[in-house]
């Protein structure tokens, strides 16, 4: 009786659909409208007041159990994000992931249980070379998120900091390369998709995160 009454109260949403469509064919997708442009400035705001306020640290290669700092693999500095925080902005940010993440339950079957973000920012000049979002001991990552938030006048030409997606092909691979324009929201497989943030002319701002299985 409870799950023909779930059935019948699901609604489909266009958005999450377009996102499990474009993973489906081509395990990455793109968004422009994720987020509205209110909530990207005011998650902004809030990304460079901590950050001010020296509530950043500098970025680690591996998980949180085997941190390593290496300048020559990645550049920038983050602050871990917390669903069960008072912070309004946060709030309102996860309820959008917790949506997407039911979403992607009900019609998926994922078994998403957790998700994993952090503010990052990328001081001029920082990058982040190739890698893959899982762990040798850790492969609960499923899927990979990043929600850009720098200003509105990013131009892709002269600001870089553009996300580099390898894609499998017939012949070998294809790098697909994706501005950060504020708003654009990037979800891609995490055990899958090898990637890197190209070196950013100016500071490029984001929230990236994982949605994770048990």
């Amino acid at each position: 009786m409870v799950e023909l009454f779930e059935q019948l109260e699901f609604k489909e949403n266009p958005l999450f659909e377009k996102v499990i469509e474009d993973i489906l064919i081509q395990k990455y997708s793109i968004v422009d409208d994720f987020f509205s442009m209110e909530e990207v400035a005011q998650l902004r705001g809030s990304l460079l007041d901590k950050y001010e306020e020296d509530e950043f640290k500098k970025a680690a290669i591996g998980n949180r159990l085997n941190e390593l700092i290496i300048k020559a693999i990645r550049g920038d500095f983050i602050l871990w994000m917390d669903e069960k925080s008072n912070d309004v902005l946060e709030q309102q940010f996860f309820l959008k992931i917790n949506e997407l993440a039911n979403y992607l339950n009900k019609t998926c079957f994922m078994g998403i249980m957790f998700k994993e973000f952090h503010y990052a920012i990328y001081p001029e000049g920082t990058f982040y070379k190739r890698h893959l979002d899982t762990f040798q001991n850790d492969d609960r990552r499923k899927l990979s998120m990043v929600c850009y938030l720098n200003e509105p006048d990013w131009v892709a030409e002269k600001d870089g900091g553009e996300l580099v997606l390898y894609l499998p092909t017939e012949n070998g691979e294809e790098a697909k390369h994706i501005t950060p324009f504020p708003g654009r929201v990037v979800i891609f497989e995490s055990q899958e998709l090898e990637h890197e943030v190209k070196p950013a002319h100016r500071e490029r701002l984001s929230i990236t995160g994982w949605l994770k299985t048990r």
